[in-house]
């Protein structure tokens, strides 16, 4: 079947099949570990593993996802962004059947391995065929705001679907789940979305070199941290982490500045555009994924809430994430695509600014700060992706859309460590062995004042440094 889009359509109606299969593949990024956190006891008994290998299942994806992103956009960029797509889609797949015939941990952790590499070959391309699929800013972001929609749905109702399943079938079902949603992606984009045009295509010969490093930056700066959350600061595997990371890091900016044909041009990065959404998406990523450590905690361990009313107390941000969709096209309309990144990124440093001040004192200030995160996220979300490819040449749209991915994942990777480091300092005792006694409490206040307030900072500094940025 060959494509039958031979022209950018004119709406989102006339782009249906393709947004379709768009929206699936945002749909299986942001279900797929929030589902299988679910059954993490269940695969814990049945495959007899413990903590540490509870954790693999989960980290062996998201590090080899976000590890292999920017190698896979500079790999779409030249080989067609829709072929790569729809190889990954054909892996995930294959990777997620592959589930039902799993009988230990390690084939388990295997597994997520082969599916976080489809990942890193379709989520980027996601919102860099979507970008592509329009002339025009404003039906982009409708576009971007449907598709991310989608995905925020599956994030919202993900763990209860999963539990329901869990109730009648095996935790395997949650996988294979994939499956559908693969065949679905595939069909919509092979239908909707036409061939990349060889002259659309960066013609460059790949920097191998430069992506085993990039990689390795990536890999390694995903892992430090949270070795640090996990075992403290004293732990030297997160210290040898870290130091690859910079050590990697420095060979791969070495390595694109002399390379006749760098991974990635790091020019580009200097692109006011480029930068200042890069900075808005890595300040969103480090407070969101540090104020969900906190509050989580906070309600289950410090308030003494059980899990179904932790889930509860959410409802405020699934609801703002879910119902956002229908203001985001209006809002950007009105004040324009820079006006709206910077005003929602700042939403989302108040919000977790109000947390780190108010939250410790009832539940009215938690919920607002979720409102006010909730609200900022749901926009940043899709402006600042589309920013930062507004500022690429048509060639290198997926590496970006990479970028913005890998940024988030980073620093919400940071951000945990930053709280979970806090809080190994500050709390003394178990953290889990409740009730806490009141000093207890109090450390743990004390913990999210500090906690808050340097990714408070370090968030507010990255948005002031992006306003300056587009500015320019």
């Amino acid at each position: 079947m060959s494509a039958v889009i031979t022209h950018s359509p004119r709406s989102l109606r006339g782009s249906r099949v393709a947004l379709a299969g768009l929206a699936a593949v945002f749909l299986f990024e942001m279900l797929d570990n929030s589902v299988l956190n679910v059954a993490l006891p269940t695969i814990g008994r049945e495959l007899h593993v413990g903590a540490f290998g509870l954790q693999w299942v989960t980290g062996a994806y998201s590090v080899v996802f976000g590890g292999l992103m920017l190698a896979a956009g500079a790999v779409a960029d030249r080989y067609g962004r829709r072929r790569v797509m729809l190889v990954g889609l054909v892996l995930l797949g294959l990777a997620s059947l592959a589930t039902a015939f799993v009988t230990t941990a390690d084939q388990l952790v295997a597994v997520r391995v082969v599916t976080g590499i489809a990942a890193a070959m379709t989520t980027p391309g996601s919102m860099a065929l979507a970008f592509r699929l329009f002339d025009d800013d404003d039906q982009r972001v409708r576009a971007i705001t449907l598709i991310s929609t989608v995905g925020l749905v599956g994030l919202a109702v993900g763990p209860t679907l999963g539990g329901l399943v869990l109730a009648v079938a095996p935790w395997q079902a949650l996988l294979l789940v994939n499956v559908p949603i693969a065949a679905l992606a595939f069909v919509g984009i092979r239908s909707g979305v036409a061939r990349d045009e060889p002259a659309g295509l960066h013609r460059a010969p790949i920097d191998w070199t430069g992506a085993v490093l990039g990689t390795a930056t990536i890999v390694l700066a995903l892992v430090a941290p949270t070795r640090f959350a996990e075992s403290g600061v004293g732990d030297w595997t997160g210290w040898a982490a870290g130091l690859g990371a910079v050590l990697a890091g420095t060979g791969f900016v070495l390595r694109e500045r002399r390379a006749e044909h760098p991974l990635l041009d790091l020019d580009l990065l200097a692109r006011p555009l480029v930068t200042s959404g890069l900075a808005y998406k890595a300040a969103t990523g480090l407070a969101v994924a540090g104020l969900g450590y906190l509050v989580t905690l906070q309600l289950q361990l410090a308030w003494g809430w059980p899990p179904a009313l932790a889930a509860i107390g959410m409802l405020p941000q699934v609801a703002v994430l879910v119902a956002g969709s229908a203001f985001v096209g209006p809002f950007v309309r009105r004040v324009g695509l820079e006006h709206a990144a910077w005003s929602s990124a700042a939403a989302v440093v108040v919000g977790l600014g109000v947390y780190t001040v108010l939250g410790p004192r009832g539940y009215g200030w938690v919920a607002l700060a979720l409102v006010l995160v909730a609200a900022g996220m749901r926009v940043v979300g899709v402006v600042a992706g589309t920013n930062v490819l507004r500022g690429l040449p048509e060639d290198r749209t997926t590496i970006g859309a990479a970028l913005v991915d890998t940024s988030s994942e980073v620093t919400s990777a940071i951000g945990i460590a930053i709280a979970g480091t806090v809080l190994a300092a500050v709390f003394s005792g178990r953290l889990t062995a409740t009730p806490w006694t009141q000093a207890q409490g109090t450390q743990f206040d004390s913990a999210v004042v500090i906690a808050g307030t340097v990714l408070t900072v370090l968030a507010g500094a990255l948005v002031t440094w992006a306003v300056r940025r587009a500015r320019r």
